[in-house]
């Protein structure tokens, strides 16, 4: 299923867990100290058990694992990381600014500390709190429309305009059957009126279990020339243990033949000509490719080999690390699409700054990037995986809108 981690990884959560509250404890008191005494006890109570409940949570999670049904194992997971995260995060935070502010005489003098206290307490603490229960209750289902024309030299004349809605990464098994949450990213998707919508991978978290009830959803989908996707690194049932090989291999044909009943073209390595008024332009599809330890199944050589003599390609492929490998440079490929990174699911995305931490791991994570004349779009993401939230990283719907370069027109 999910990367199973040792109990000695758990306890050492539960040991860090711990230190924090404590230390988090020794501030609060202070800060607490002119309530009323049955304040003070409701504010301890509440802390400790809280705490107490995390822990044994966690510890009765990782020992019951196995006798946990499979279906359920995800909400419980996810649960308990957002609980996790919404907790430990916000007090480490308070615990190290407060030390820190104690601790730096230039800052503090004695007389200001009992003032300090407080308001970095308000400011430190409950802040991130706040942002992150934000993220998990509010932007986590914000989709978001990113609007953009881009100017192609090769693009044959009668698709100028060509209006492409690019969606990745559903991980449908995080939703818990919640059918009504993507139906408003789906008529999102629809008012776009696209030529094409394109998925770039990672339908599901492990299995296909998963995709119950979700063909009448994606099946409403509508785009006027059609609907392809690939398959991403979550798809092939890699993160879990299987009773047999048989078992894998039938797990990833149900997920495949899942595509075809919603109206999909999966490419699997090929592609497909779309002919419009005598001009070609091809759509290719490769199969996940990406560094270890992720398997490589794509061969862009094989996606290609039909389609050499036609001059405007766009290929779509789950990890945007392939672009960089084997695209750019050593073919024509003209626009890439990927998903993936999900933009770690938290960053600042802002019109005129983007950031996030899985920047230091993927070069490119996300929106439009260009090198020699050819493209790469990165989404976001429209599902979550892991932690169920989104800090400054709303989910994605892409529309991009292909023009004729100004001297071609």
């Amino acid at each position: 299923m999910m990367r199973s981690f040792p109990l000695y990884t758990i306890l050492l959560l539960c040991v860090c867990i711990l230190l924090v509250d404590t230390f988090a404890f020794y501030w609060l008191k202070d800060i607490i100290q002119p309530f009323p005494p049955w304040a003070k006890n409701g504010i301890f109570i509440t802390f400790w058990t809280f705490s107490a409940g995390l822990i044994t949570s966690i510890l009765l999670l990782k020992i019951r694992m196995n006798r946990i049904p499979v279906q359920r194992k995800y909400f419980w997971i996810s649960s308990l990381y957002g609980l996790t995260v919404s907790s430990f995060l916000p007090k480490f935070i308070f615990v190290l600014a407060i030390t820190i502010l104690y601790l730096s005489q230039s800052v503090l003098s004695k007389a200001g500390s009992l003032i300090v206290v407080p308001v970095a307490g308000v400011l430190f603490g409950f802040l991130p709190f706040f942002v992150i229960i934000n993220g998990i209750f509010r932007t986590l289902y914000r989709f978001k429309v990113h609007r953009l024309k881009v100017e192609f030299e090769d693009l044959p004349k009668p698709f100028n305009g060509l209006r492409i809605v690019h969606i990745s990464d559903l991980h449908l098994g995080s939703f818990n059957y919640r059918y009504h949450i993507l139906d408003r990213a789906i008529r999102i998707i629809n008012q776009l009126e696209p030529d094409f919508i394109f998925f770039t991978g990672d339908l599901v978290n492990n299995f296909a279990w998963e995709l119950k009830g979700w063909e009448s959803t994606l099946y409403q989908l509508s785009a006027k020339r059609g609907k392809y996707a690939v398959l991403g690194n979550h798809d092939y049932g890699d993160y879990s243990q299987w009773e047999s090989d048989e078992a894998k291999a039938e797990n990833f044909e149900e997920i495949k033949y899942f595509f075809k009943k919603t109206g999909f073209s999966l490419l699997l390595n090929e592609a497909e000509v779309i002919e419009k008024e005598g001009a070609k332009i091809a759509i290719a599809g490769v199969e996940n490719w990406g560094h270890p330890p992720f398997k490589q199944y794509g061969n862009l050589k094989k996606a290609l080999k039909d389609i050499l003599n036609i001059p405007f390609k766009i290929l779509l492929s789950h990890d945007p690390t392939h672009w960089k490998e084997e695209v750019i440079h050593d073919t024509n490929i003209a626009l890439t699409l990927s998903g993936h990174t999900h933009g770690m699911q938290a960053g600042i995305d802002l019109k005129n700054r983007k950031w996030s931490p899985i920047k230091y791991k993927y070069e490119h994570w996300a929106g439009l990037y260009e090198q020699g004349g050819q493209y790469l779009y990165v989404t976001r993401g429209l599902g979550w995986l892991g932690f169920p939230g989104r800090l400054g990283m709303r989910p994605e719907v892409t529309c991009l809108e292909l023009r004729c370069d100004k001297n071609n027109r």
